[in-house]
């Protein structure tokens, strides 16, 4: 296996590294031999099955670091980025994944549930969006971007189709892109490349928390050509793809990585 990132001091940031997406992506990327900073937020009756996974990495001889905090104070960003400069030094990270599933998955009306209220919005947009903004902002204020970094962020096909209980993840996955095209476009003459991957439906424990998750899984796999679900290593691959020299001038994008999911 080519080794692209070793000896290179490449760092990849991922938020919510400790499972789904953004932990395929940290075993995917520190196999080729980049450095890894996992940020992510779970009980600790879940760690050591976490651990066991963040031993995995370790074994690929890349440098290492996990944070059990909350991505979405800027108090606890402004330390990681402390620790993470302490270790790994200015211009180091090359890749930034924004893989933060935080949302409410309420109903808009029913009789017998909680429904969504303003507030329920506001927190799901804040988490799963705007905060790919601080970090990408805090990261280039912190002199510790690549003068050819990566930003890759998780959207899904409810970005544009209503799915019921959907509705507040779905307004923060359509402000995300809309903040990874700006940041696409304001960012780029500091060589900074912003992109969303359109994971197909992956059964994920993100995924599992979704009203009907089951069902929509199997309408998933009969529209899909392979007929099978996305798994979190197809989205891995995408994002180390992306995080190659050669994927430099893909910027702005939302790439669909399902198989063919979207095509029915």
């Amino acid at each position: 296996m080519p080794l692209e990132f070793k000896d290179k001091n490449y760092w990849a940031v991922i938020l919510g590294g400790s499972a789904g997406l953004g932990l395929a992506s940290a075993k995917k990327l520190a196999k080729h031999g980049m450095n890894i900073c996992v940020v992510h937020r779970d009980r600790k009756s879940d760690l050591p099955v976490i651990e066991k996974h963040f031993d995995e990495i370790k074994l690929n001889h890349v440098c290492f670091l996990s944070f059990n905090m909350d991505a979405l104070k800027p108090g606890s960003r402004n330390e990681i980025l402390l620790k993470l400069k302490d270790t790994a030094g200015k211009k180091s990270v090359r890749v930034l994944i924004h893989s933060i599933a935080k949302g409410n998955l309420k109903p808009m009306i029913s009789t017998d549930k909680p429904v969504l209220n303003n507030d329920d919005f506001h927190l799901t947009i804040e988490a799963m969006a705007v905060t790919l903004y601080d970090w990408t902002k805090d990261l280039f204020n912190s002199g510790l971007f690549l003068p050819d970094a990566r930003v890759i962020s998780f959207t899904s096909e409810g970005n544009a189709k209503a799915w019921k209980n959907y509705a507040a993840v779905s307004a923060a996955k359509a402000a995300l892109e809309a903040i990874t095209r700006n940041i696409a476009l304001e960012f780029a003459s500091y060589g900074i490349r912003a992109n969303c991957i359109q994971a197909g439906i992956t059964d994920t424990n993100s995924f599992r928390m979704i009203p009907g998750s089951a069902e929509l899984a199997e309408y998933s796999k009969i529209r899909n050509p392979f007929k099978r679900l996305t798994l979190p290593e197809d989205v891995a691959d995408a994002v180390y793809l992306l995080s190659l020299d050669e994927a430099s001038w893909i910027n702005g994008a939302v790439i669909p990585v399902n198989g063919g999911e979207h095509l029915s």
